[in-house]
């Protein structure tokens, strides 16, 4: 089989494959692409040959473009859960240019994604279950600035995926696991403690993601500006 530059998990899905599965293909093709077969199981490369086999011939010979990053899966789980908090503090009525610690955070680490475009296959996905005990760090410290510059209200962060789930078949992740899975504090900072907050955040997460996601180990990108943003 040639090489591509990207899978054809669409196709799969246009010719009946389930969205697990579709998705599954998607994971095990950029894993085998960044890492090579043979570091797979043997049920995962007999699932690829089989996923494979049922696409259509290509007969134009015209390569498909490469997938976006917001079209990959941890990046839409993320910016889902920021979509969810962007709709709750609109209900809130929060102060003129208030905003969540949570919803800060997840800015601040998809516009990362967004600049270093990493591929987000499976071996960055293992690796990024780092971010989450540093996103409860980072949440943690915050809710004593949100006391003193800001206040604490509450967020059902189990409500969003519940509901996704009762519509159609996901394998996300809740955003917040474990100890942390049934806490509903949201810290909450004023407008003049925003801008101070979100610096700290992008000092401590902006590095960590690219060091610790193993497609960004050879990244030659610079440093991220403070001043870019998104074209």
């Amino acid at each position: 089989m040639a090489k591509e530059s990207t899978h054809r998990a669409d196709e799969l899905k246009e010719v009946g494959w389930s969205t697990d599965d579709v998705a599954r293909y998607a994971e095990l093709w950029d894993y085998r692409q960044r890492w090579g077969a043979m570091n797979l199981e043997r049920e995962d490369r007999q699932f690829l040959r089989k996923a494979e086999a049922a696409l259509p011939i290509i007969s134009t010979g015209k390569a498909s473009v490469k997938k976006a990053t917001e079209d990959k899966s941890y990046y839409r789980r993320l910016r889902f859960y920021l979509q969810a908090m962007n709709e709750a503090e609109l209900a809130l009525g929060l102060q003129e240019n208030a905003r969540g610690v949570w919803p800060i955070l997840l800015e601040e680490e998809l516009r990362a994604l967004d600049y270093y475009e990493p591929v987000l296959g499976l071996p960055d996905t293992l690796k990024a279950k780092k971010f989450e005990a540093v996103r409860e760090s980072i949440t943690s410290r915050a809710s004593s600035l949100a006391s003193n510059q800001g206040q604490m209200l509450n967020f059902d962060f189990q409500a969003p995926l519940n509901a996704l789930k009762a519509q159609e078949s996901t394998k996300w992740r809740p955003l917040r696991d474990g100890d942390a899975a049934t806490d509903q504090t949201y810290p909450v900072l004023n407008s003049s403690a925003v801008e101070g907050f979100r610096q700290e955040v992008r000092a401590e997460l902006v590095p960590l993601i690219r060091e610790t996601l193993p497609s960004l180990a050879k990244t030659e990108k610079p440093d991220l500006p403070d001043d870019w943003e998104r074209a």
